[in-house]
């Protein structure tokens, strides 16, 4: 069963650090059984309750998973390679389409927001035992949310919208929960959730957002625990929740509130269409709101709400980490705010021209794409590998679609962010060079 690896220790913390090291090493291979407990108990000369604590902990650590009378398997192991890093770097003279920033052009300057508030600072420095979240920071936040029809609720502040979901799932869930996840969907986020030991079950999206057949069999079969959302500009299909789509998903998740609701306005900031908010429909939600695509990535800073307790969960805990977000950060997202240095429908009207006219480009030469909102146009291909690397060589660097799929079929992702539009025109013609006309099909 465990080959020449012995599983050693007389209390349960020496036998558990014992599988532990055994994982580490590679000696306990993903998937690999471990024996019962009272074999093992036998085995070690110890008591059943010794090697049962000892699986326990190994369980709520994310190391080994039990099944019933299946017994006891390690997990498959947390990412430790980011998706991230399956990218293409540009060589000179390819256009890189690839990486998924917003254009520069369109984020405001952000010199008198950090002047004003180093004024501030000099004048009332920030302290220990302050109010985790800038009172102005959560007012104007929370009319932007009571602007959208989202649901009462504070106000917390995480340091970018991964940050917010990584926090969200730790104070509800434990290592071995089952998540349901968009597929295709964001990369961070499929490497995320297995590295905090929990499972993700792959749910379908088409471009009004995740289909409502593929969440309820998520939850009813897959025991799913947890449902994440992308509500607009999903990464990277750009599909966007209509009130339709809304509505069906609402109807499926009221008959589960028990499960975890976790919405991520991806989009805010930077899309036209409007927001169709999931929350309350659940006992448990938040929904998160980053600044990163409107403001810049560089503003770490996201602010969500949710159910008092799940906020005051996450808040709590946070205390115990970093304790808060900069309220020098804040300070300068409420300058920025204030000023109306984004306006939305500009920001909106340019990502869409360039979007859509690439999807249509890409129609008139029979080549399927996809792109409703925000700065992403997916366009599904036959062979992946092949079409990144035609792509290159004529000279289109483009982000492959294994970053962001489980289930779902071959793909790239093109960013529309830093072309002109001249340039749509020459790029539809290299990607129907690569990809030619394909049937219509659904993402996955």
């Amino acid at each position: 069963m465990l080959g020449e690896y012995r599983i050693e220790g007389r209390r349960a913390s020496d036998i558990a650090a014992s599988v532990e090291r055994g994982v580490g090493l590679g000696a306990l291979e993903p998937g690999q059984l471990l024996p019962p407990m009272r074999e093992l108990a036998g085995l070690l000369g110890v008591n059943p309750n010794t090697v049962a604590a000892a699986y326990r902990t190994l369980r709520e650590r994310g190391v080994i998973e039990t099944d019933g009378r299946r017994g006891s398997r390690v997990r498959p192991r947390p990412a430790t390679t980011a998706r991230g890093s399956i990218r293409v770097e540009a060589p000179a003279g390819v256009r890189d389409v690839g990486k998924g920033n917003p254009d520069p052009a369109l984020l405001p300057p952000l010199g008198e927001a950090f002047a004003e508030v180093a004024r501030r600072y000099a004048e009332r420095p920030g302290m220990y035992g302050e109010a985790p979240v800038d009172e102005e920071f959560a007012r104007l936040a929370r009319a932007a949310f009571d602007a959208d029809g989202v649901p009462d609720g504070p106000i917390g502040v995480t340091s970018g919208s991964l940050d917010a979901v990584e926090r969200v799932l730790a104070v509800h869930l434990r290592p071995g929960d089952a998540v349901a996840v968009e597929d295709p969907g964001w990369g961070s986020l499929l490497d995320l959730v297995p590295a905090l030991g929990l499972r993700p079950v792959p749910i379908a999206v088409d471009d009004e957002g995740p289909l409502p057949e593929a969440v309820e069999r998520a939850i009813r079969t897959d025991g799913a625990r947890a449902v994440i959302v992308t509500d607009r500009a999903q990464n990277p299909t750009g599909a966007c929740v209509t009130e339709a789509r809304a509505g069906e998903l609402r109807r499926v998740l009221a008959a589960h509130p028990g499960v975890l609701l976790i919405e991520d306005d991806h989009g805010h900031g930077i899309v036209a269409q409007p927001l169709h908010p999931l929350a309350g429909i659940t006992d448990h939600w938040v929904l998160i709101r980053s600044v990163a695509k409107a403001y810049g990535p560089d503003l770490r800073i996201a602010a969500f709400t949710g159910d008092a307790e799940t906020v005051d969960r996450v808040l709590g805990r946070q205390r115990l980490g970093p304790g808060w977000v900069s309220r020098l950060l804040q300070g300068a997202v409420v300058h920025l705010w204030d000023a109306e240095a984004v306006d939305p429908a500009v920001v909106a009207r340019s990502y869409g021209k360039r979007r859509d006219g690439l999807v249509r480009a890409l129609a008139r030469r029979g080549v399927e794409a996809h792109g409703r909102s925000g700065m992403n146009v997916w366009v599904p291909v036959p062979d992946e590998t092949g079409a990144v690397a035609a792509l290159v060589a004529s000279g289109w660097a483009v982000a492959p679609g294994a970053r962001f799929r489980m289930e779902a079929g071959p793909a790239v992702r093109l960013t529309v962010s830093g072309l002109a539009v001249a340039d749509i025109e020459p790029l539809a013609d290299a990607v129907a060079g690569v990809v030619g006309p394909v049937v219509a099909r659904s993402y996955g």
